[in-house]
């Protein structure tokens, strides 16, 4: 498996991995590709999983990470994160937010924690994965990189 920067002929795998997890995606463009990380498959081709962020001046809105069912529970989601972080870092972001209804253990597991929702920066709450397309129940939560 090898990690790398997603490319605009990834946009419809991506989207397609997000549609059968259940996953937002009504948003994700080939503008937002930009700061998306792919797994590529032993083939170099097949798209098995992605994670991207949504930068914000220093910080930033962790999303989308997926991996493909078939590849889950080998420590790729983990090595999606780790790789997301450090790109994220590079870019000069401090701090990463995130929304799930699914993955708080996950995520807690990575050292992020949960905070309540309204207290996450005012430019994050006005995104679209904010604001419409996750639930209101959706948990809210923080990793100062």
């Amino acid at each position: 498996m090898l990690i790398e920067l997603a490319k605009a002929g990834d946009l419809a795998a991506i989207a397609a991995l997000l549609r059968e997890a259940g996953l937002p995606n009504a948003d994700l463009d080939a503008g937002k590709l930009e700061h998306f990380l792919v797994l590529r498959g032993a083939d170099s081709t097949t798209v098995s999983g992605a994670v991207g962020f949504e930068p914000h001046g220093s910080a930033a809105l962790l999303r989308s990470l997926v991996v493909a069912p078939a590849q889950r529970g080998g420590g790729h989601g983990e090595a999606l994160v780790g790789a997301v972080e450090a790109r994220a870092r590079r870019s000069g972001v401090a701090e990463l937010y995130l929304l799930t209804t699914t993955a708080d253990a996950f995520f807690a597991r990575l050292g992020y924690v949960k905070i309540a929702r309204d207290t996450a920066l005012a430019a994050l709450q006005s995104t679209s994965e904010f604001a419409t397309l996750c639930p209101a129940s959706a948990i809210c939560m923080h990793k100062a990189l």
